[in-house]
């Protein structure tokens, strides 16, 4: 006999939230109602394997997603334990949660995290109204004897519950989709929110198009009756399931080949690029943790900084990248980590406090940076030639992270301009050149490097844009180690005070730049005759510039208006003493007949020194080029 009620909540504006506030993805009512037929399985097969459940057929567990577009319904249907009437009352009707009037509060002005208190509140199978128009539960339960059940429900408040005609052991869960629902959820789209969510569902999943599958059922019947009147047989395609029950994580180490954890990446990330190596957590103690972190081979940095950490809860996917679970920095990785003891079901900011959390962070840390020791010292040939790929995430890592820098500072590398890679430790064993020379643009600065190797100096590549940050973060945390850019000091035996005001005035008349400061030291007969230098301190001030120019309002209260006087930009002009036309130079500047040539040789001595540093301008560059023609044309026509 059916019976109506009103479901038992604590006030009536409860169900609006949950359709606008809580679940913010619509989607997730796909994963909620498949998650709890896992859950409804899981909790039969348990009780058959303690003896205390018959399991009566011999049909494998499993569930369905059945989608009728021309019905507008979908089915969800597990072969679970089932549901007696007094526990669709207990489970169903009566929304037990505590202080529902905070909660309703607290998440009618929020918008942002709330699908994580879902399952904490018990209300996963409610996300159904966010879609629906009716709902209807059919369940029998396990226990012998027990009428099977219906309840249905068209706005989640009011029910009616009466007898069902199901026959079989579980749960069947239709879902009426409502208008607006018809519009976002097409067969594609449903098999694709399974995709996403149920991959790795511990249980067969089965997906149907009812409406597609009835017409591939009359071709193969068409099919089977054609071969019949052949004399042949014929064999439907076999349906299987859409999930992979057993991911590759839930493995031992042991028992996986390298071809396998290389197609589970493929077909996980859908990245054709072999990944680098992988990182296999498989654990019970102190943690309930399984999972594979690849590192991924990249093309470079930005394609990295879109890896993804997948997080499982009992392999149905949750979220990507969990902060408060995955350091930031690890994002850079790829990987899928199974937490089946992870509180997900609170919210962030609990997470934040939670000390097992904490732990489970610290562990995978300790984990990535273990496996990078590791490969460092069985293959440092093959170390280097990851690092290309894996050298920004290290020092990223470092520089967030505390623990992953102590753990990984003696393998961290650095690429020197003769392509040799070496450590900081092994850069700075020659105590008396513990500052390392390094240089942005190894191509540009060749005379600059030339210079520091003649010196004994290695030289490496800081190019990528995290290197500035990355080695004032070293500078700072070790004390005895400085980095200096290659056109940041020239050494040499200075000239005169004399040739250098006489020299100095000449070049600042070219240039007509009273503020350009020049210096004459001997360097060489056979280095360039000019270069520009740039004190590491002028460099990074010129860095932090940058930083505040994009922060410029052009108001006039504008604290960043007067960049120059805050961060004066300051190059300086060293000139060879030893190369024959800056000798040349110093006897020309009072006895030249023509100024204007001799301003000229100057400001192209100037142009080509700016043009080795790498800092020569597009108007300069074009100075420059039109003078050297004008050189070479010269010496053409005293060759006739």
């Amino acid at each position: 006999m059916a019976r109506k009620g009103t479901i038992s909540v604590t006030t009536e504006n409860i169900f609006p939230i949950i359709r606008k506030w809580l679940y913010s993805d619509q989607d997730i009512f796909v994963r909620e109602l498949v998650s709890n037929g896992s859950d409804a399985i899981a909790k039969f097969k348990r009780l058959v394997d303690l003896g205390e459940a018959v399991k009566e057929d011999d049909a494998d567990y499993q569930l369905h997603v059945n989608y009728d577009s021309e019905q507008g319904t979908i089915e969800f249907t597990d072969n679970g334990i089932g549901m007696t009437e007094e526990e669709v009352d207990k489970y169903i009707n009566q929304i037990a949660f505590s202080g529902a009037m905070d909660f309703v509060e607290k998440y009618k002005e929020q918008s942002t995290d709330a699908s994580g208190i879902i399952g904490h509140f018990g209300l996963g199978f409610y996300s159904a109204f966010m879609v629906a128009d009716k709902v209807r539960i059919d369940t029998k339960s396990f226990v012998k004897d027990a009428p099977a059940v219906s309840w249905v429900s068209e706005d989640g408040m009011d029910y009616e519950i009466s007898d069902s005609d199901k026959a079989d052991r579980g749960t069947t869960i239709t879902i009426t989709l409502s208008e607006e629902a018809k519009q976002i959820f097409d067969a594609q789209k449903l098999r694709g929110v399974l995709k996403k969510y149920c991959s790795f569902m511990p249980f067969d999943l089965y997906y149907s198009d009812v409406v597609a599958d009835r017409k591939r059922e009359k071709e193969e019947d068409k099919k089977k009756k054609e071969a019949e009147e052949k004399g042949e047989t014929y064999e439907a395609p076999e349906i299987m399931p859409i999930n992979d029950t057993e991911p590759l994580w839930k493995k031992s180490p042991k028992d996986c080949t390298d071809e396998e954890y290389r197609n589970f990446y493929r077909t996980v990330f859908h990245d054709m690029k072999e990944p680098l190596f992988w990182i296999h957590l498989n654990m019970d103690y102190p943690f309930n943790l399984q999972g594979i972190l690849y590192f991924p081979k990249t093309n470079n940095v930005y394609e990295t900084l879109e890896g993804r950490i997948k997080i499982y809860n009992h392999q149905v996917f949750v979220a990507d990248n969990i902060e408060e679970v995955i350091p930031e920095f690890l994002f850079l990785l790829r990987g899928c980590l199974d937490c089946t003891d992870l509180p997900l079901n609170v919210s962030r900011s609990a997470l934040q406090q939670d000390e097992y959390v904490k732990k489970l962070a610290s562990h995978i840390i300790r984990k990535v940076s273990d496996k990078l020791n590791e490969v460092f010292k069985n293959d440092r040939k093959a170390f280097e030639g990851y690092w290309s790929d894996i050298g920004i995430f290290v020092k990223y890592g470092m520089m967030r992270e505390e623990k992953f820098y102590e753990k990984v500072k003696d393998i961290c590398l650095f690429k020197t301009v003769d392509n040799e890679f070496f450590t900081l430790k092994e850069l700075t064993k020659d105590k008396e050149k513990d500052t390392i020379r390094y240089t942005k643009a190894p191509d540009q600065q060749a005379a600059y490097i030339a210079m520091a190797k003649e010196k004994g100096f290695e030289v490496v590549i800081l190019n990528e844009e995290l290197d500035n940050n990355f080695i004032s973060f070293l500078e700072y945390k070790q004390n005895d180690v400085k980095f200096k850019r290659v056109d940041a000091e020239l050494e040499g035996e200075a000239a005169s005070e004399d040739e250098v005001k006489a020299l100095g005035e000449l070049f600042k008349a070219a240039t007509s730049d009273d503020k350009l400061e020049v210096s004459a030291v001997a360097l060489g007969a056979d280095q360039l005759p000019a270069f520009i230098r740039e004190t590491e301190e002028a460099r990074r001030m010129a860095e932090m510039r940058k930083q505040f120019e994009s922060m410029r309002t052009g108001r006039e209260d504008d604290p960043y208006k007067n960049l120059d006087d805050m961060f004066p930009i300051k190059k300086d002009l060293v000139l060879n003493t030893d190369h024959p036309l800056v000798l040349r130079l110093r006897g020309m500047a009072s006895v030249a007949d023509d100024k204007e040539k001799l301003d000229a040789l100057c400001m192209h001595l100037y142009d080509q020194a700016r043009l080795a540093h790498g800092s020569l301008d597009a108007e300069g560059l074009k100075r420059f080029l039109k003078y050297n023609s004008e050189l070479l044309t010269e010496v053409a026509e005293k060759l006739k």
